[in-house]
């Protein structure tokens, strides 16, 4: 099977390296549309598909993996800030709080999706200070990260502790994912 992953992403592919060597990267170049109509699942599953069909259709014979990975504070999704203004924001909206963080998968072939899940970790952040509110988005590691954070990083610090798969956290469920692929 000739995987490839739709995915830009540094930590996806490090992430599907522990599945497997063998696939290729073509980050998905296509307009992403968040469906607020649909449940937080339903709306980052949509995403994910988005994603895999589009390189899917230039790449019929090859099979594509897509992803998204959303932050919800309550219904409220967080993608990546646009600017530290709105790092600042999310980070102090996820202050002190238990948040969810949904990644689905898509994984397509000849332009349609065959199978697509998606996976949900809560995450509880400490208490943060103005300060360390500021002092991390100084790191720049917020800026490309959904909600502004990430766990594998300077993130950590500030995660009081997680319910979940710490790697779905970080982008991609890998555990399920080899399972779903069965490689």
């Amino acid at each position: 099977m000739e995987l490839v992953l739709a995915s830009g992403s540094p930590r996806r592919l490090e992430l599907l390296k522990l599945i497997t060597e063998d696939f290729s990267v073509i980050p998905a170049d296509c307009e992403e549309h968040f469906d607020s109509a649909l449940s937080p699942e339903e709306a980052v599953k949509a995403l994910a598909r988005q994603k895999a069909e589009s390189v899917s259709k230039k790449y019929p014979d090859k099979t594509v993996i897509g992803a998204d990975t959303t932050v919800f504070c309550g219904e409220t999704p967080l993608g990546k800030p646009k600017d530290t203004d709105d790092a600042r924001r999310m980070l102090s909206m996820l202050s002190g709080k238990t948040h969810d963080v949904i990644t689905a998968v898509a994984v397509a072939r000849g332009g349609k999706t065959l199978k697509a899940f998606a996976e949900e970790t809560r995450v509880e952040f400490y208490t943060l200070s103005e300060k360390e509110i500021k002092e991390y988005i100084e790191t720049g590691e917020p800026m490309d990260k959904a909600g502004a954070y990430g766990i594998q990083g300077k993130g950590a610090l500030i995660i009081k502790r997680i319910n979940g798969d710490y790697y779905n956290v970080m982008g991609l469920p890998v555990a399920r994912l080899s399972r779903e692929l069965m490689l």
